[in-house]
């Protein structure tokens, strides 16, 4: 019986492990030059996400910040590796439909003035990232902690077992999580992720009510025991979905 037990122990950990999400996500932040947002979304609704899935580019979610004033795209899309992700990415490159559109949308000027690329992996702890289209308006938020050095790893056990199930306790919901894959882009020290809300004023409530909870503050100090976590403040950035995002 012992080693009946141990047997099937065995095959739920190879099924934990089986299911872990090894896709290879890209951050992609576009910055408009000035009075092309709109024509840089077209371009995303009309041509680029089509070509994307394509080419085998998971288109997983697109918005704008909520700040009117701020004229950036930023998107998130996957594929199976980062390998795959380079060759899906060379071929929509050289697809002739994309340098069609590609000409064509920017016969009046660029649209685009800089662009960041992140690559990405899902922590473990990172939800499955669906696309999802909720009856309610939401708005996303995106954050960026930076770690103190060789302090990552405290910080992602402070979300695994404590961190998202409070969010969810105060009405955010959990999207995804990730680190960068690159060192210069943060490997070693940075936590990338999504969460959402149910409006912005709903935001603030929300965070008012985790700031100010119990479990929270017991297990922050717990977890800082041995030094503050964060090197800086984190970065945030409150986001509206588009209308052609597959997550809403």
């Amino acid at each position: 019986m012992k080693h009946i037990i141990s047997f099937f122990i065995f095959l739920l950990s190879a099924a934990a492990v089986l299911a872990a999400d090894t896709r290879c996500y890209e951050l992609r932040i576009y910055t408009a030059n000035e009075g092309k947002l709109e024509a840089l979304n077209a371009r995303f609704r009309d041509h680029t996400c089509k070509l994307f899935e394509k080419h085998g580019l998971t288109n997983v979610g697109y918005w704008v910040p909520d700040d009117k004033s701020d004229n950036r795209l930023i998107y998130v899309i996957s594929s199976p590796s980062r390998a795959a992700h380079t060759k899906s990415w060379k071929a929509f490159l050289d697809d002739p439909d994309w340098k069609k559109a590609y000409a064509n949308s920017i016969k009046d000027g660029g649209l685009v003035g800089k662009i960041d690329s992140t690559f990405m992996s899902a922590t473990d702890y990172s939800p499955v990232v669906e696309p999802i289209i909720t009856k309610h308006i939401r708005v996303f938020e995106l954050r960026t902690y930076t770690t103190a050095p060789d302090r990552l790893k405290n910080l992602h056990a402070r979300f695994r077992d404590h961190t998202c199930g409070i969010f969810e306790n105060h009405g955010m919901t959990n999207v995804a999580y990730w680190t960068p894959m690159d060192e210069k882009k943060g490997k070693s020290n940075t936590l990338i992720y999504i969460i959402s809300h149910f409006g912005t004023a709903q935001a603030k409530k929300n965070w008012r009510g985790f700031v100010g909870d119990p479990a929270w503050k017991k297990a922050q100090a717990a977890s800082e025991k041995d030094g503050k976590i964060l090197a800086k403040a984190p970065h945030k950035v409150f986001m509206n979905p588009v209308d052609y995002s597959p997550i809403k």
